[in-house]
């Protein structure tokens, strides 16, 4: 199946050739302020299988080894460029065109979320990583978020 989708305004879209890898409620407080909601959703695609098919979202580098990809015109938020999942690309599920057409695996960081949210699923949780995928969320001594680089610090190429 071909998945597609973009920002708000239309100027930045996307197209992922294969299904996605993983999908993912995370509800870290990073999270929480990139998307102005309780918890934000994931959709991983083989890098291999994405292509930005209109447009290139600017960078912003939220940690040291993480980069989020917004739409410069209407801020939408669009993806996550991970260090650790160098393989993939994740685009925020409300960019998809269908995304009432994924299924979430489980949610990340329920360490953090919010005491008055409630999300009635069977998903398995994790109080912070999951144990699918590496992460490189934390510093050394596991009890500090890393701190994000300045603002317009950006690397890597736009997948």
């Amino acid at each position: 199946m071909e998945w597609t989708g973009g920002c708000l305004c239309g100027a930045l879209r996307y197209r992922a050739s294969g299904d996605p890898v993983r999908v993912v409620h995370c509800h870290c407080g990073m999270c929480r302020r990139a998307s102005g909601a309780a918890f934000m959703t994931f959709v991983h695609f083989a890098k291999d299988d994405f292509d930005w098919t209109a447009g290139r979202p600017k960078r912003y580098h939220s940690s040291a080894g993480a980069e989020r990809g917004f739409c410069p015109d209407c801020g939408s938020t669009l993806s996550m460029h991970e260090t650790v999942l160098a393989d993939r690309v994740q685009v925020s599920l409300g960019s998809l065109d269908r995304p009432d057409l994924v299924r979430v695996d489980d949610h990340v960081w329920t360490a953090s979320q919010l005491p008055w949210l409630e999300v009635a699923d069977d998903r398995p949780r994790f109080a912070k990583i999951s144990d699918a995928v590496p992460s490189r969320a934390l510093s050394d001594d596991d009890s500090e978020p890393l701190r994000g680089l300045p603002q317009g610090a950006a690397g890597g190429d736009d997948q």
